[in-house]
């Protein structure tokens, strides 16, 4: 059964929502330069009316592990996401503490050392290469990640696969992967922090007709 975690939630409708047709994970996004970003305060809001058996996990990029550990204790986060180019040694010290999902790119860099050297993360969350390297965006691009380095790294640790997942082609994803769970973003957006119902709702319905074909 493959999960699905919803990220970059910014409005308590949107929550809800998620919530109700089955969401495994919320994502709050904490990078200021992302289209997407929520103030903590404003986070709170929302995360205090979310189910206890939803995980809440919060994004980060780039920050220090205290800063990191400060905040996902202030808003009780079930785990967080380290998105940035952090080192082994923050995704450690974080890991201590919360569960983490460490993100990487599927770009010409991509190194399965990588895993190996960020081992303390509890899964890997993996997102598409960004063609701009002075971008200084990290995650919801709408750009599409590589499947094949995916496919295989899902034969040997929980993959969280983002990167362009949308309902059109996520069915297509979860059967070519066989990920551990999926994280859309901007592929059930309306615009930029607001989810489109309708969008979801199919996100979702083909998340439950691949996971039909897989268990036949």
């Amino acid at each position: 059964m493959v999960r699905v975690k919803i990220c970059g939630i910014a409005r308590l409708e949107d929550a809800r929502l998620a919530v109700e047709l089955g969401a495994d994970a919320l994502g709050f996004n904490f990078y200021e330069k992302s289209p997407r970003c929520i103030a903590p305060a404003d986070a709170w809001k929302i995360l205090r009316k979310i189910p206890a058996l939803v995980s809440t996990v919060g994004v980060f990029v780039n920050w220090d592990s205290r800063s990191v550990l400060a905040l996902a204790k202030s808003l009780h986060l079930s785990a967080v996401q380290i998105h940035g180019v952090e080192s082994a040694a923050v995704t450690a010290a974080c890991a201590r503490h919360v569960p983490v999902i460490k993100a990487f790119r599927t770009d010409r860099k991509f190194s399965f050392a990588q895993f190996r050297a960020h081992n303390s993360a509890r899964s890997f969350l993996l997102d598409a290469a960004i063609s701009d390297s002075s971008s200084k965006k990290f995650g919801g691009t709408g750009r599409i990640a590589d499947w094949k380095i995916a496919k295989r790294a899902a034969t040997k640790f929980p993959i969280l696969l983002a990167g362009g997942l949308t309902p059109e082609n996520v069915a297509e994803a979860i059967l070519t992967v066989r990920p551990y769970a999926v994280d859309v973003a901007s592929g059930v957006e309306s615009q930029p922090g607001k989810k489109d119902p309708g969008k979801l709702r199919a996100f979702f319905a083909e998340v439950a007709r691949a996971n039909q074909q897989l268990s036949s």
